[in-house]
């Protein structure tokens, strides 16, 4: 079947060569009865590509199940898949068929393969090899035709290494593997698909669809992700219904981002001639610690050069002085000569007594993090008399971190 064709029938957008490459392995493998494994992210799409194998197989008229192996708890899952004779176990009261022999001639959808125990890994390893099983609790051997197509949004070869996979299993259904691609890795597709998700809320709930400007859009093509096209089209779904205006903004679309994913999101102003911009706020925090560095370093120059012009030939650490009847004080340094520095005058003090300075420190400037930027944050709103959108783009970050910044350091009244 045409990859277009093939598209349209099952509703799928986009156009990336992974997809593409996907798309064309599971049309290729479908007429077979070999064993798939998709692999791909949550939310990716997995069980439309096994539904589609079934559909364009020669066992497309009978029986397909889709098991999720992670919501069938690890006592009943064998008896789940391959059934169970009467009085097997406790509150077994009557015999019950498994999936494995009322889907026989069909296709069975194993998800997240990952998470099924490692016994019944090996009946189903023993499935995959004979086609034959037995129930819990009985003794005799029944036959299926079943086809298997597993699929998983984990690494299974990390898993075997921790033992809690079967690595025969894993070759056995990793015969023809197809990796489904993340939304992050289809970016062009990300603004269409957002689009048909909002026509097609539209239609269902006769409204006029949202669109997205030029800064929404990048938004949209600059966030992670990580749930993908199901998270997507919830998105889509709640901007649809909360979003004020029809043409929604970045600002606008930002209302509607997780927070914690906010810190991936590029600054969203541009920079003009203000000076650099930074990608997040870690790179801000990196650069006030550069600054910080550097006028540190200044500082000490800046001192020795102070002590270069006062210091005499041998370096001292501690320094006496008497005060001379002129309010003036004389400095003696041990046994080398002295050296006289006049001063303004001073209470007198008992002149028998010497008077020990320690020698001075240089005071060390605060490298909170938090203060410098506060500080720089303050600065910027007083240059630019509290137009938060010039201080956010003379900051180099995004208008609504600042936002954010402001409520945390109290700076309201600015």
């Amino acid at each position: 079947m045409d990859l277009q064709a093939l598209k349209q029938r099952y509703g799928i957008l986009g156009n990336t060569p992974a997809l593409n490459y996907a798309l064309q392995i599971a049309t290729q493998v479908a007429p077979t009865d070999l064993s798939v494994l998709i692999t791909g992210e949550s939310g990716v799409g997995k069980e439309v590509f096994s539904q589609m194998i079934h559909q364009l197989s020669t066992r497309k008229h009978n029986s397909f199940i889709a098991v999720n192996c992670g919501a069938i708890p690890e006592g009943t899952i064998d008896s789940e898949l391959f059934g169970h004779e009467k009085g097997s176990f406790t509150g077994a009261v009557d015999s019950r068929k498994g999936y494995f022999e009322t889907v026989s001639g069909g296709t069975i959808f194993l998800d997240e393969i990952a998470e099924m125990p490692l016994g019944t890994q090996a009946r189903l390893l023993r499935v995959l090899e004979t086609g034959e099983f037995i129930k819990v609790g009985a003794s005799k051997v029944l036959k299926t035709d079943v086809r298997v197509i597993a699929a998983t949004n984990v690494n299974l070869k990390e898993m075997i290494s921790i033992g809690k996979f079967r690595e025969d299993l894993f070759y056995r259904l990793n015969t023809v593997p197809i990796k489904v691609p993340s939304l992050r890795e289809r970016k062009e597709d990300i603004p269409l698909l957002f689009r048909k998700f909002c026509i097609d809320f539209a239609d269902k709930y006769r409204s006029h669809p949202i669109s997205l400007d030029e800064s929404a859009r990048q938004v949209l093509l600059t966030y992670h992700w990580p749930g993908n096209i199901r998270e997507l089209k919830n998105m889509a779904e709640q901007i649809s219904v909360l979003s004020t205006t029809k043409e929604v903004t970045a600002n606008e679309l930002l209302r509607f981002m997780p927070d914690g994913q906010l810190s991936n999101l590029p600054a969203l102003v541009p920079s003009g001639n203000t000076g650099q911009t930074f990608a997040n706020e870690r790179e801000m925090m990196y650069q006030v610690l550069f600054d910080m560095k550097k006028d540190v370093n200044d500082l000490k120059k800046a001192f020795a050069n102070i002590l270069q012009g006062q210091a005499v030939n041998n370096p001292v650490t501690d320094k006496e002085f008497y005060p001379e009847p002129d309010g003036s004080t004389n400095f003696t340094i041990n046994t080398t000569p002295t050296i006289a520095v006049n001063t303004p005058p001073v209470q007198p003090i008992n002149p028998n007594q010497p008077v020990i300075l320690q020698q001075s420190t240089a005071v060390e400037e605060s490298l909170n993090i938090a203060e410098r930027e506060k500080e720089l944050i303050t600065k910027a709103l007083k240059k630019h008399k509290s137009r938060r959108r010039n201080a956010a783009i003379e900051l180099g970050i995004s208008e609504r971190t600042l936002y954010r910044k402001v409520k945390e350091y109290n700076l309201e009244n600015l």
